[in-house]
């Protein structure tokens, strides 16, 4: 009798904790309805389905709702990224990247590189990585950003359109480097790396340039120093070196083409050469 007693107490128990969780997932849903007749509706079998219906729609729409917002555009996945093409890089680096810690104390991470070696890929794959995994992200390039910030002409425009790229728990900004600016720029890049280093909010940034070449992005910006300074601060630098990857497929491509355009060769007689026979296995 001692024995079935402590069996049954272990199932009210164990089916204590489970209606305890399930109406903590209701509560999280915000099933208000159903927690008010809780009572009448904790013992029914199409509860915890219900429940698992509407967890399991909630995330669908609220990674389609991050993914519209993070602009990340078309991409290549992962996969296809050739590693063994640059001839530096450190591939253990940018594979810890993707295990996101640098959450927790928001570490920033620079992709140093020159054109055409992957950094967008890899920044790309990063952001959407973050996004499955329930973070909100933002993608864009420094033009565009800087671009968009520049345009409000009052401090509250401006204070709006700064929460666009301060609000997100990830900043990728692409192609820094690639275009000169003037001071003002600078200045609102300045204001948007402040930010996000007093929230620990962490940035995941690309450039052609080493940081001792800022000064000719942003030249006569008296801020340029301390921005560094600060983006640096809590930072992991993984340095790209290789030739063109892209360049290299616009040859391939150019290759391939040239090949199938080239007339079939003629014997001297103006007849097409005859095919060599294939070799029989």
């Amino acid at each position: 009798m001692k024995r079935k007693k402590t069996s049954n107490t272990n199932r009210d128990v164990q089916q204590s904790a489970e209606d305890v969780a399930l109406r903590a997932r209701a509560r999280n849903l915000r099933l208000y309805g159903v927690l008010k007749h809780w009572g009448e509706l904790a013992g029914e079998p199409w509860l915890k389905k219900l429940i698992d219906y509407e967890e399991a729609e909630r995330i669908r729409r609220s990674l389609e709702r991050r993914i519209t917002m993070a602009r990340l555009g078309s991409f290549k996945p992962l996969i296809d990224f050739d590693w063994s093409w640059p001839s530096k890089i450190d591939r253990a680096a940018i594979e810890d990247l993707f295990d996101l810690g640098f959450f927790e104390d928001g570490a920033n991470t620079v992709l140093l590189g020159p054109n055409g070696v992957g950094k967008t890929m890899l920044l790309k794959n990063l952001a959407h990585h973050a996004l499955q995994r329930g973070f909100t992200v933002r993608f864009t390039t420094a033009s565009d950003m800087l671009n968009s910030l520049a345009i409000p002409e009052t401090s509250a425009a401006l204070s709006k359109r700064l929460k666009r790229f301060c609000s997100p728990q990830l900043l990728c900004i692409d192609e820094v480097g690639y275009l000169s600016y003037d001071s003002r720029y600078a200045d609102l890049l300045f204001e948007v790396v402040t930010r996000r280093y007093e929230m620990a909010k962490p940035i995941a940034l690309s450039t052609n340039k080493p940081f001792a070449e800022w000064s000719d992005v942003f030249p006569n910006a008296a801020c340029v120093v301390t921005l560094i300074d600060r983006l640096i601060h809590r930072c992991e630098l993984i340095d790209i070196s290789a030739r063109s990857y892209r360049l290299k497929e616009a040859k391939e491509r150019a290759a391939r083409r040239k090949k199938q355009k080239s007339p079939p060769r003629r014997t001297p007689q103006g007849r097409s050469a005859p095919k060599a026979p294939k070799d029989t296995p």
